[in-house]
This record gives C-alpha cells, sequence and structure tokens, in this order.
C-alpha cells in the first residue's frame, strides 16, 4: 500500500504547478451553473415550491454537487491514458513494474482528482452561496459523511472509467464507450435527482452506478437521512468491489491475450 501512496502524493505534486488550468477549465462549470440556476429559478414560480420533494435551493444544490463530482474525476483524460496505453504497448512496459497497473492508473487518477475536487468544491460552494444566499443545514458528523460518500464516489467513477479504458484489449477505441458513459451519466444523474425520472424509470437508476457516483452523494448533502446514509454507503462498498473485479478480470484477459500473441 506504501507505494500506491507514493504514487498518489507524487502525482499530486506534479499537478500543483498545472492549477491555472484547472481554474480555466472551471469556467464551463460556471456557465453551466448559471445556466440551471436560471432554469430553475424559472420553473419554481414560487420559491417556496416542492417539485417531487425538492425545493429549488436543495435542486441547484443537487446540480453543484453533482458537478463538483463529475469535474474531480476528470474521466475522459483517464479512459484516453488508459486506451493509448493499451493500444501503444506501454501497458506492456507497466506489466513488469512491482505494482498492479489497475492499482497503479486509481491512485496516479486520484492525485490530479484530489487537486481538482479541493478547488471545484471551494469555486463551486462560493458560487452556490452566492446564488442561493444559503448552505443546507449540516452538523459535523454528517458533513464528513457526505465528503466520505463522495471520496467513494470518485473511487467508483475512476473504476468504472478504468474498466471502459481497458476494454481497449477487445475493442481498437474504447472511447465512444466513454462518450456514451459520460452522457449517460450527465443526463441521468447530474442534472436532475432520481425523483424526477418516471417511476417506471426510478429503481433501474437506483440500482445502477449513477446512484453510487451522482445521486447518493449530493442527496446526503441537500437532504442528510440516516437510512438513506446507510443505504448509500452498502451501495458504494458494493460497486467499489464490482468495480474493481471488473477491472482485474479484463486487464488479466488482456495481459493473457498479449503473452499469448507475444507481447
Amino acid at each position: 500500500m506504501r507505494k500506491y501512496l507514493y504514487i498518489y502524493k507524487s502525482e499530486i505534486m506534479s499537478n500543483l504547478q498545472y492549477v491555472s488550468n484547472i481554474l480555466f477549465g472551471f469556467i464551463g462549470y460556471f456557465i453551466l451553473l448559471f445556466v440551471f440556476f436560471n432554469l430553475w429559478k424559472y420553473l419554481y414560480s414560487d420559491p417556496n415550491e416542492l417539485i417531487h420533494g425538492y425545493s429549488m435551493e436543495q435542486t441547484i444544490w443537487y446540480v453543484i454537487v453533482t458537478e463538483i463530482l463529475w469535474g474531480t474525476v476528470g474521466g475522459r483524460k483517464l479512459c484516453q491514458k488508459i486506451s493509448n496505453d493499451v493500444k501503444g504497448g506501454n501497458i506492456a512496459y507497466n506489466m513488469n513494474k512491482p505494482y498492479d497497473y489497475v492499482g497503479y492508473s486509481l491512485f496516479n487518477h486520484l492525485g490530479i482528482a484530489t487537486i481538482k475536487g479541493i478547488i471545484y468544491i471551494i469555486l463551486g460552494f462560493l458560487l452556490g452561496i452566492l446564488f442561493l444566499r444559503m448552505v443546507p443545514s449540516h452538523t459535523i458528523i454528517t458533513i464528513l459523511l457526505v465528503l466520505l460518500s463522495s471520496i467513494m464516489a470518485t473511487i467508483i467513477s475512476c473504476f468504472l472509467i478504468i474498466t471502459i479504458g481497458l476494454f481497449s484489449f477487445l475493442i481498437e477505441d474504447s472511447n465512444p464507450l466513454y462518450w456514451v458513459y459520460s452522457k449517460l451519466i450527465l443526463i441521468l444523474g447530474t442534472l436532475f435527482p432520481i425523483e424526477f425520472f418516471p417511476k417506471i424509470v426510478q429503481p433501474i437508476l437506483t440500482y445502477s452506478p449513477i446512484y453510487a457516483v451522482a445521486y447518493g452523494p449530493a442527496k446526503l448533502f441537500v437532504n442528510f437521512s440516516w437510512d438513506v446514509c446507510l443505504q448509500v454507503f452498502i451501495t458504494q462498498m458494493i460497486y467499489i468491489t464490482i468495480g474493481y473485479i471488473l477491472c482485474k478480470f479484463i486487464y488479466n484477459r488482456g495481459v493473457k491475450k498479449l503473452n499469448v500473441n507475444g507481447g
């Protein structure tokens, strides 16, 4: 575990010099929040009105939190890196290293995700306070639980994206698969809570990764309850396990294919 923590720390240190690039990327995030703030302000003709159990403030904070989570992950670069490693043969070089490639990819990407997460949280919450003049009430314990759930959501997202990237072992390019995945997360997970979708769709979304990587942490932030908290953490633990198993399964199959074909 120490070597993975070293990889994580090294990635943080090496990316601190690119903070300005992260801040520049925040412009798109600001535009999205500004658009949705005005959209929900229009849809909620009465500020005290509830739509599917959500007030206007809760709905906007939901979007803020889910977009922080999605912006923190930066999945496109992770998928491209793994896909290029597979297609370019660099993964064969990494196979001889004294660490697991899946673990290396995870902790390496978590380094930059940590920096982006801190910046996005600070700036995102400043925008939320600027737009809404309020923050959902929390205790120190509930804040820590929301933060822990957000970290687990980020790890799950990384595992799922690593899995998609490793599909380059099986197909020529996995980036189109990531494009589909990202649009599903965007439409079904970050812009609207699950309760806003038709009742026939809600059970599907509840058991999908969307619940673990987007809805769960955001729901805990806008309307914390201990029952939902327990359900979210159980779901996230299951998906962390499933994500790791999927990564290792596809990676091992790909390595075996490389060995059979002579590297």
